[in-house]
């Protein structure tokens, strides 16, 4: 049976839009299905639906989850995510005390719900503009795909 993995994002400027894509071609190599989708067209229920769940998002203002993720992320506490592997990752400027801080509480969500966290959260200033930062997104999407045994 082939995995089905989402990737769901919130991005403003293009930023985690671009990490998502990276991600979702790092992981294209594996036998898997990959559906990507914005998080504000989703309700967490939607979740069920899959094995793997990556989960991205942009930190808006001093800390606090951007606006179009904030019904999905309430929702969340109606799932139960217990046997689901989940990653999270984010855009984030350091000029702000609280750097990619949304990739925390997401995190802290799924697994309060009970989901397994795959890798620990990714964080990427602006978009991925360095062989570095692309480097991070592909071996994030190879350590996701490793936990979930594709």
């Amino acid at each position: 049976m082939t995995a089905k993995i989402l990737i769901a994002y919130a991005s403003m400027s293009g930023n985690t839009e671009e990490i998502a894509d990276l991600i979702k071609s790092s992981l294209e190599i594996n036998p898997i299905d990959i559906e990507i989708k914005e998080i504000e067209h989703m309700n967490a229920e939607e979740l069920l639906q899959y094995d793997g769940i990556i989960l991205g998002s942009y930190t808006w203002g001093d800390g606090e989850l951007p606006y179009e993720t904030e019904d999905f992320y309430e929702g969340l506490l109606d799932v139960d995510l217990t046997d689901k592997v989940v990653a999270v990752f984010g855009s984030g400027d350091t000029a702000y005390p609280k750097f990619c801080a949304a990739v925390d509480l997401l995190e802290e969500r799924l697994q309060l719900q009970g989901a397994s966290l795959a890798v620990e959260g990714l964080r990427i200033e602006f978009t991925p503009d360095t062989d570095e930062e692309v480097e991070s997104c592909a071996n994030f999407a190879v350590m996701f795909a490793e936990k979930l045994g594709v």
